[in-house]
């Protein structure tokens, strides 16, 4: 067993130590400036998604807001909550400006990915599609690289639909019994009773359970921390400042200075938005829309929300607090957010800290089980082998919940991670010139005064695209 960790922690090092991050930004970086920041440019276009004039009339398909929510709901989690006070615990006030740098960057990284995973998504024939990095592997590079295609698909599953979701039942559980005094006997029943109703459901129950989950905790959320700002609404200004002084090593407040903030703020903002990882995309190609780019922007979107907004909230209810000490040990991850959301407002914001905790886990459940199911049917389309995997992961989610060192088992996830992210990056880079291709024809469209523009696969048809996914038609 010992030789087996240690091979896993050598994946680790080889990937998550100083090789992928700057990786990931020295891509986001190269999407931004040679798309000519495509995020900037397409920003307010972001918030259509939101309209119902955008939704497709057709009952079985995905719409783009509920793919959106969906990949909010997955990106939305711990990272938000505890993620961001580690960040400032470990890097300071700092650490806050380069999550938000990175966001900035990881847009361009998911919008590419995520147009990609449109452009080869393949339709199921019920009004549904699937697609993502598998799928854009196998039919943007070609057969050859089919073995690249199952070694990313096996990466997403045992990280995601195991490991992830083993630890996210163990903070469902572990949040209700310190704060409600629920057992984790009833906590992982309960919770897996409800993981098997979603999961047993197929897409279009993932996609309307997220669809009510996701705008209850970001907007609860959300509204918590406009109230804390408003009653420091004096503050924020120093606050702000503070944060850029230190991210640039001008006002140090922690051991390390900039190294510290710059390390911390790439590292959980990298974790928390996931742009670049491949995770998104697979949600990503679910959406009917009228051209790829569109839900390429829609999924920058997702990134804006994540970073720019919600781990900012947190961020600014710990800032404006008085519970965080620079340099101080003893209290951090969500300890520090609980507390400080408590000298704000009292204890009872504890139970509505709780409660996020629960959506955000639970939100994410469901949204690493959707990737197992997606990676699993890329690679065989066996209704038995689908069925196994739910079971699966309902079981791995009891496990995770009643049984809190048996999250350990899972110590495989992270440099899985890292495999899949080097897997996705590659081939993000090999297909950037398709990527290119059709962002240049959605630009071309609207300097010709098309308010929304349509893929019309003629004008690809070197391409492997799906035929009955593109018609060249405006959904109804």
């Amino acid at each position: 067993m010992q030789l087996v960790e240690a091979f896993f922690a050598l994946i680790g090092d080889l990937t998550w130590g100083w090789a992928l991050i700057p990786f990931l930004v020295v891509i986001g970086i190269f999407f931004t400036v040679v798309t000519g920041f495509v995020q900037l440019r397409f920003f307010l276009r972001m918030f259509r998604v939101l309209s119902s004039k955008n939704q497709s009339g057709d009952p079985n398909a995905i719409s783009a807001r509920e793919a959106l929510l969906l990949s909010v709901g997955g990106r939305v989690g711990g990272g938000n909550i505890a993620g961001v006070a580690v960040a400032i615990t470990l890097g300071g006030p700092g650490a806050v400006f380069w999550m938000w740098a990175v966001a900035l960057v990881g847009m361009a990284t998911s919008l590419i990915e995520c147009s990609l995973a449109q452009l080869y998504k393949r339709s199921t024939g019920d009004g549904t599609y699937r697609g993502g990095p598998a799928r854009t592997i196998i039919h943007g590079l070609g057969a050859d690289y089919r073995w690249l295609a199952v070694l990313y698909a096996l990466c997403l599953m045992a990280s995601f639909a195991f490991g992830f979701n083993a630890f996210q039942g163990n903070t469902v559980a572990g949040a209700a019994e310190e704060s409600l005094g629920i057992g984790r006997l009833w906590t992982g029943i309960g919770l897996t009773v409800l993981t098997g109703l979603i999961v047993f459901g197929g897409i279009h129950r993932i996609a309307k359970a997220a669809d009510v989950i996701v705008p209850i905790m970001a907007v609860g959320y959300i509204g918590m921390a406009l109230v804390i700002i408003l009653l420091n609404i004096t503050e924020v200004p120093g606050v702000i400042y503070s944060i850029v002084l230190n991210a640039f090593g001008l006002e140090e407040v922690v051991g390390g200075g900039m190294g510290a903030a710059l390390a911390q703020g790439l590292r959980r903002g990298l974790f928390s938005n996931e742009a670049g990882l491949g995770s998104a995309p697979n949600v990503a190609a679910t959406a009917e829309v009228r051209h790829p780019i569109s839900q390429g922007i829609t999924q920058s979107f997702s990134v804006f929300i994540d970073t720019m907004i919600i781990c900012t909230c947190t961020a600014l209810i710990i800032l404006l607090g008085d519970v965080y000490a620079p340099g101080a040990e003893g209290v951090d991850g969500v300890v520090l957010t609980q507390q400080s959301l408590a000298s704000h407002l009292g204890g009872w914001t504890s139970y509505f800290l709780t409660g996020a905790v629960l959506l955000f886990a639970f939100s994410s459940i469901i949204y690493n089980y959707y990737l197992g199911e997606n990676a699993l049917s890329s690679m065989t389309s066996s209704t038995m082998a689908l069925h196994v995997l739910r079971v699966a992961v309902m079981g791995v989610v009891f496990l995770g919940a009643t049984a809190p060192n048996a999250t350990s088992v899972f110590f495989f996830s992270d440099p899985l991670m890292g495999v899949l992210a080097v897997v996705n990056l590659l081939a993000l880079m090999m297909l950037f010139p398709t990527a290119k291709r059709i962002l240049d024809d959605f630009k071309s469209q609207l300097r010709e005064g098309v308010a929304r523009p349509v893929l019309n696969p003629d004008n690809f048809a070197d391409l492997d695209i799906d035929r009955s996914a593109w018609t060249g038609k405006a959904p109804d």
